[in-house]
């Protein structure tokens, strides 16, 4: 791969960011953290002759999101999706997120439900007690679903 020359770079990106529209100059300006070095140079330069506000370049770039872990705890595997999907609605409804697991795989072909060991409900650690007293005092089951409600 052929290193670039920066002087090369600098003068193509200057005749870029001169073709473009102011508008199109500030949308790039918002986003000036993702550029290069001399990119943000050409940048503000051409925004300079312009005699456009080039302070936004100056923020720092935003902080990346930290992944966030979460404790999620197996609170039910089912055999069937759709009784997964309506464990998983049922705890949605009174407020506590969940989450399926495996249930990608069972979609594509519903022998993988043995080889993985059924779709997985899953919550958080401290909403596990309460989760296991809902779906045990829950009666619905996929034969109901049609006539809920």
């Amino acid at each position: 791969m052929t290193p670039i020359d920066p002087e090369q770079e600098r003068r193509r990106l200057a005749e870029q960011y001169a073709a473009e529209t102011d508008g199109e100059l500030a949308s790039v300006a918002e986003q000036a953290h993702d550029l290069t070095d001399i990119a943000r140079e050409a940048l503000r330069d051409e925004l300079g002759k312009r005699g456009l506000y080039v302070g936004q370049m100056e923020e720092p770039a935003p902080e990346s999101a930290e992944a966030e872990f979460r404790d999620l705890q197996v609170v039910r595997s089912f055999w069937s999706l759709a009784e997964a999907e309506l464990a998983k609605g049922l705890l949605d409804s009174v407020g506590i997120e969940a989450f399926l697991f495996d249930d990608n795989m069972v979609r594509l072909d519903w022998f993988n439900a043995n080889a993985l060991g059924g779709v997985k409900l899953r919550v958080d650690a401290a909403n596990v007690e309460e989760a296991n007293r809902i779906l045990d005092e829950s009666t619905l089951t996929p034969d109901d679903a049609g006539s809920a409600g």
